[in-house]
């Protein structure tokens, strides 16, 4: 005979088995997609993983990803996933050196956005046809030198 833990003037409200499953809210979106190269045979019942970190060690997810370079080329990499991080912006560009050069490079080129909308000097340069080929002359320079020390 099971003991009850209700009090005096209490009302037992037993649990429903669905409780623990909760709907999605209707401004959420579930993706569900295959993560790894080669689908199983077969179905497999796994058993005696307690953690997502234990899902991620025995299921091992991975993608092989097509990147088109600035030159049309094609760069294959794989992304891999060890935690529920890495499928975010930050998780996705540390798995990829290919999509780390393009943040470097991003990165870059919102600096020289920033400076040219911020810098004085340099606007006031650019904007003296004498002074701008100066410019220009110089980062040329710099350019070959980079080229010859490399």
């Amino acid at each position: 005979m099971a003991i009850n833990s209700v009090g005096i003037g209490g009302t037992e409200v037993r649990g429903d088995a669905n409780e623990a499953l909760n709907d999605i809210p209707q401004n959420r979106t579930l993706i569900a997609g295959k993560l790894t190269p080669n689908a199983p045979v077969k179905p497999e019942v796994v058993e005696g993983l307690r953690t997502v970190d234990d899902v991620f060690e025995h299921f091992e997810p991975e993608l092989k990803i097509p990147f088109e370079d600035k030159n049309g080329g094609t760069v294959n990499e794989t992304i891999r996933f060890n935690t529920l991080g890495d499928f975010g912006k930050k998780g996705i560009i540390s798995s990829s050196s290919f999509l780390k050069e393009l943040e470097i490079e991003s990165d870059q080129y919102r600096n020289i956005i920033k400076q040219l909308k911020t810098n004085k000097i340099l606007k006031a340069a650019l904007e003296d046809a004498e002074a701008k080929k100066s410019l220009v002359d110089t980062i040329d320079a710099l350019i070959e030198e980079i080229k010859t020390n490399k």
